[in-house]
This record gives structure tokens, C-alpha cells and sequence, in this order.
């Protein structure tokens, strides 16, 4: 591949590319809802130290390999293997199907919650959501089957249209839609700020609940929302690192996309947290922290209907930028795999079996426990086996190699020995875990 030819046209247009994969769902109805299930500041401290390794070892890893091999999740996953021995070139291109098969289940669920944000903002275009009870609202179309079939069909095909010049579409498309989405949500945060009870929120996010870090579970849920958020699937970031320049700090544009992706996240806490104390919710309630929680607050502010339009926008295009992502990393890998297939047909391809097997999901309204097995299994299995990959299969300089192009301070032994002996064991203690947990209840 061709990466100056296809690559991002600057570094911020890369770091709001790879912050627009990171920034959606995971932070704005993710985050907030697993930290209110899971011991608010505890859960906060716990998330915090895992977004710092992730960010220093797992995410440049991802990038760095994508950025050697110049191409998606297949070649690189070859290219690795193949530095430790010829012969297991294959086996590397093999194992390499798992995690982009998981970037195709996260995309097949995420599609249809980002049809239901579009339905938000349709209702709130027509005044419907403003003058509702939100609670009877989201159940009327949320219980329902097929009931955003439309709105599913725009958002696939309208994603899958943005990915048809590669990266430079996408860096055009986050470098109007991410700052769009931080300037809507530090307006609404201000906004919750002045509600009635709103201190007792911040007290939940900020105080610690110290018995809590002592229990395994909420240690295994915010490791895998640290993995979700930075969308480490051992495959997505991958895709983003080939479009790369050699010329750029890994590392650097690593912790640059962590700091905005855990802002965001922040941020939309902020919002929900201490909305849901002020209106006496939930704060594990999941879905309806997006879809009830923020319609309640915009319904009780000056201009509600104006801002519910913006904030809906601006959900879209967190969503859209991390389908982008998800979409992109099987299209640039089917193709590298295929070379006789054109963009246009596999990003078709993918259209067909995203809306497919959405629909089908939405016959049985399952996306929520389908996304809650994808950031506790799907995810961190994919991670685990690309971080066993870097660190564990490819020849130690090889990957330093990587990791140092561009880089202004060399990283050596500390680097790759926390990525071997922190990032993985971590990683494969969740899946671990995650397994028990699976077993046990």
C-alpha cells in the first residue's frame, strides 16, 4: 500500500480520526452507565490506570504494526508472525480473521444504536421527543421489533458512503464532527450543573468507594470499557496505523488520542451522572441513560428543541465516526486478502451483512446484552490475541523498530517489557474472567 498516497494529510487529521473511533457510545452511554453500576469513583480510578497503559503500550502497538505492514488487520497479523518464522506466516493470517470478525460484530451492533440516536433526532426535529414522556417514547420504539428499519438503512449506507475515498474522507468527516461533538456536551454539562441535586452526582463520580477495588468484576468492567473506548480490538486501530506517516511518534499520537477520548468520556458523565440524581434515576440504567436522560434535560432548559437538534447531530457523528473504523478495517483487509475486489464491492458486501444481520437483531431487540458480550469477550479476546502477537510472537527489534519511526525519544526495554508483561497478562486476565463470569452466572 501506497500510505503517502493514502494516508491522513496531517497528524491532527490522524489523532481526530483515531479520537473519532474512540469517541460514540462507549463514552457517551458506556461510560457513564458503567461507572454508576460499578462504584462510580473506584471504577473511575480503575478505568483511568488501564486508559494509561493501553494508551502507552496497546494502542502505538496497533498503530505501529498497521503503519509496518501498510495494510489492515490480515497482512499485518502475517507480517508479525512471519518475523519470527516463515513458516508461520499463515498461521498469523489465520488467527488475524478472529479480531476483524469482532470489528464485523461491533459494527453490526453499534449500527443499530446509532439508528436509534437518528431516530432521536428525527423526533426531535419534529417536536415529538419534546413534548413526550420520554420513558413511554424509548419503549415504544425500543421493545418494538423493526422499528428503526429505515433509519438502519441510512445509517449503514450513509457510513459505508463516507469510506468511498479512503482516508482522506475520513479525516475530512472528524475534522468537522469531533470538535462539533466536545463543544455540544461541555455546553450541556454547564447546563446540569445549575440542576437541583446535581452536587450528589459529582460526589458519586468523585468519591471512592474503596471496598469496591477490592472486586474482581469491577476491575474486569473497566478494563474492557478501557478497551472499547480506545477501540483496541486488535484490528480496528490497525487499519488507521497504514494510513500512517513514518514520520510521526506512535506513542505521542497514542496519548494524544487517549487524553480526548477519556475528556469525552468525562464530559459526558458530567451530563448524565448528575442528571440522573437530579431526576431521581438510575444511574446503571443503560440505554435509557442516552435515550431518557438527556431528552429530560433538554426538555427542561430554554431552546431544548434546538439543542436536543445539535446534540443528536452531534451523537451521529461520534457514531458514524466509529462505524467508519469498524468498516474500515474489514474493507482495507478484504481487499489486501482478495486484491481482485474492488472498494466498491466489499464496502457493498459489508452493507449487505451489516444491515442483515441488524434487522435480524432488531427482531429480537437484543443489541444491548449483544453489545455488553462485545466489550467483555468479543473485544478483549481480540486485543489479547493481538498484543500476544506484537509482544509475544514478533521478534522483540522488529517491533521497536516500529514503535521508534518517528519518535523523538527512543523507546527501548521499559516500553516493551510493560507491553509483554503488564499489557498482555492484563489482557488475558480478562478474558479469563470474563469466562468465569460467563460460567457463573
Amino acid at each position: 500500500m501506497n500510505t503517502k498516497k493514502k494516508g491522513f494529510a496531517s497528524r491532527w487529521g490522524f489523532i481526530l480520526a483515531s479520537v473519532g473511533s474512540a469517541v460514540g457510545m462507549a463514552n457517551v452511554w458506556g461510560f457513564p452507565n458503567k461507572m454508576g453500576s460499578n462504584g462510580g469513583g473506584a471504577f473511575l480510578l480503575i478505568y483511568l490506570f488501564f486508559v494509561f497503559i493501553f494508551s502507552y503500550v496497546g494502542l502505538p502497538s496497533e498503530f505501529a504494526i498497521g503503519r509496518g505492514s501498510g495494510t489492515g488487520t490480515l497482512g499485518s497479523y502475517s507480517n508479525a508472525w512471519k518475523t519470527r518464522s516463515n513458516k508461520l506466516e499463515k498461521a498469523g493470517g489465520l488467527i488475524g480473521w478472529l479480531p476483524l470478525l469482532g470489528s464485523l460484530c461491533i459494527s453490526i451492533g453499534y449500527a443499530v444504536i446509532v439508528s436509534y440516536v437518528l431516530k432521536a433526532l428525527v423526533s426531535s426535529l419534529t417536536g415529538a421527543l419534546m413534548g413526550s414522556d420520554v420513558d413511554l417514547w424509548f419503549e415504544g420504539f425500543s421493545t418494538r421489533p423493526y422499528s428503526v428499519i429505515p433509519y438502519h438503512i441510512i445509517v449503514v449506507v450513509g457510513t459505508l458512503l463516507t469510506l468511498m475515498l479512503g482516508a482522506k474522507s475520513i479525516e475530512k468527516s472528524n475534522k468537522i464532527m469531533m470538535p462539533i461533538f466536545f463543544v455540544i456536551f461541555l455546553f450541556l454539562a454547564v447546563c446540569v450543573a445549575f440542576l437541583p441535586n446535581s452536587i450528589e452526582g459529582y460526589k458519586f463520580m468523585f468519591t471512592a468507594d474503596w471496598k469496591k477495588l477490592l472486586d474482581p468484576f469491577v476491575w474486569v468492567w473497566a478494563m474492557g470499557q478501557a478497551f472499547f473506548s480506545l477501540s483496541l480490538t486488535g484490528s480496528g486501530m490497525i487499519v488507521y496505523g497504514a494510513y500512517l506517516g513514518e514520520n510521526e511518534d506512535v506513542v505521542s499520537v497514542s496519548q494524544k488520542t487517549a487524553i480526548f477520548d477519556t475528556i469525552a468520556a468525562l464530559v459526558a458523565a458530567l451530563v448524565i451522572i448528575p442528571a440522573c440524581f437530579s431526576y431521581k434515576m438510575d444511574v446503571g440504567a443503560g440505554p435509557g441513560l442516552l435515550f431518557v436522560t438527556l431528552p429530560k434535560i433538554l426538555q427542561d432548559i430554554p431552546l431544548g428543541q434546538v439543542f436536543a437538534i445539535i446534540l443528536y447531530v452531534a451523537m451521529i457523528f461520534a457514531g458514524v465516526s466509529s462505524l467508519q473504523n469498524m468498516f474500515e478495517a474489514v474493507c482495507e483487509s478484504l481487499i489486501h486478502k482478495f486484491p481482485k475486489l474492488s472498494r466498491k464491492v466489499v464496502l457493498a458486501i459489508l452493507c449487505l451483512v451489516c444491515l442483515g444481520a441488524g434487522i435480524g437483531m432488531e427482531a429480537i431487540y437484543q443489541w444491548g446484552p449483544w453489545m455488553d458480550m462485545i466489550s467483555i469477550y468479543i473485544i478483549p479476546i481480540g486485543a489479547t490475541l493481538g498484543a500476544i502477537s506484537w509482544f509475544w510472537i514478533m521478534k522483540k527489534d522488529d517491533l521497536l523498530s516500529e514503535i521508534n519511526k518517528g519518535a523523538s525519544n527512543k523507546h527501548a526495554d521499559i516500553w516493551y517489557y510493560t507491553g509483554k508483561f503488564v499489557y498482555v497478562p492484563f489482557a488475558l486476565i480478562l478474558c479469563i474472567v470474563a469466562l468465569f463470569m460467563k460460567v457463573a452466572f
